[in-house]
């Protein structure tokens, strides 16, 4: 599927059955809406699935792997190695995420979309090796940019094919957090420095390198706000590309995606720029610990269920969030209603 294509069948949400959903809600044997975004969530993914009954059973974590040019800037803490391990143990499924997943019933599907190296992660998706360093010039061309996302659309494909019910966004590429920033204060119009954070651990020190890398990056390439791909051509990376295409590809089918950390939600801001009812689709897990993470989620307009100060990557936060939504799945599922247990129903009291 295209890109072209995955944007033209993105439609509304089930209004009708999100309607259902609710008098569901409000019939079970509870205090009005007393479970919260639980409800809401819930609400929200039958109104993407359209399906009254709800169910998150089978359940992938898509972690885009990738590397960046910038890192030559001394912007980061570790090196581009540091990558083809994570993805080798994305594989092994011994990294933090992986360990996660095993508890939280969620399987793994780690993609090369543009890593320096080959590993053993699949790589018949992998658009190039590695971006170009964007403080000489585009870290990308916009073909490539537009294959990386059509490398996140087929993944989407492909696991809903093979019965996946809820998609899990995760990343893997030293320098992101830098490559990330940069988009964000691009499409935000905002500042560099309110967008940027220490990543990985950096020092005061390498902040400032990384912030004033941002800053010759955006002058360099000029990239225009109001073009999303162009953004993400010059000053983003393919592991940004691979779940915007996640995300468009999960609402073009009409599967719920839960959003990650900072990283995973520039690439929802660039899905939302590019098809802004493919915001719909989207989950919030929590709110990361960088800097420019509460300002993305409101232009998003996502309110995070976790507020836990995690910052790791990888998909972690969108993993921590899978329990609370199997519960609300089981709760909606199979509660007694007041009319069950001949119980007077609690009514809206203004």
């Amino acid at each position: 599927m295209t890109l072209e294509e995955a944007v033209s069948k993105i439609k509304p949400l089930d209004e009708e059955k999100m309607e259902a959903a609710r008098k569901r809600w409000d019939s079970i044997a509870k205090p009005l809406h007393s479970l919260g975004k639980m409800e809401d969530m819930i609400t929200q993914i039958v109104g993407i699935t359209g399906e009254v009954t709800v169910d998150v059973s089978k359940k992938a974590l898509v972690a885009m792997c990738a590397d960046n040019g910038v890192v030559e800037e001394g912007v980061t803490q570790t090196g581009q190695e540091v990558t083809a391990i994570v993805a080798d143990n994305f594989v092994k499924e011994t990294s933090t995420v992986c360990v996660m997943c095993h508890q939280c019933g969620v399987d793994i599907r780690p993609v090369d979309v543009g890593m320096a190296t080959d590993t053993t992660a699949r790589t018949d998706l992998k658009v190039a090796y590695g971006t170009k360093n964007m403080t000489k010039g585009p870290a990308m061309t916009r073909d490539e940019a537009i294959k990386g996302i059509e490398a996140g659309i087929a993944m989407a494909k492909e696991l809903k094919e093979q019965g996946y019910h809820l998609l899990a966004t995760g990343e893997m590429g030293i320098g992101n957090t830098t490559t990330s920033s940069a988009v964000a204060s691009v499409l935000l119009n905002q500042p560099v420095e309110s967008m940027t954070g220490r990543g990985a651990g950096l020092s005061s020190e390498g902040l400032v390198r990384k912030i004033n890398a941002i800053k010759k990056a955006i002058e360099v390439n000029r990239p225009d706000p109001e073009d999303a791909i162009d953004v993400l051509a010059k000053v983003g990376g393919l592991d940004i590309a691979g779940m915007t295409g996640v995300f468009l590809g999960g609402a073009a089918l009409r599967m719920p995606v839960i959003m990650d950390g900072f990283i995973s939600c520039v690439s929802a801001l660039i899905a939302k720029k590019i098809c802004p009812q493919a915001a719909d689709y989207m989950i919030a897990s929590h709110v990361s610990k960088e800097p420019a993470a509460h300002l993305i989620l409101s232009h998003l307009g996502k309110d995070a269920v976790l507020h836990a100060d995690m910052c790791l990557g990888e998909g972690t936060g969108a993993i921590a969030v899978c329990p609370f939504l199997d519960m609300g799945a089981t709760l909606y599922n199979t509660l007694s209603t007041f009319e069950d247990i001949h119980v007077e129903q609690y009514e809206e009291l203004k």
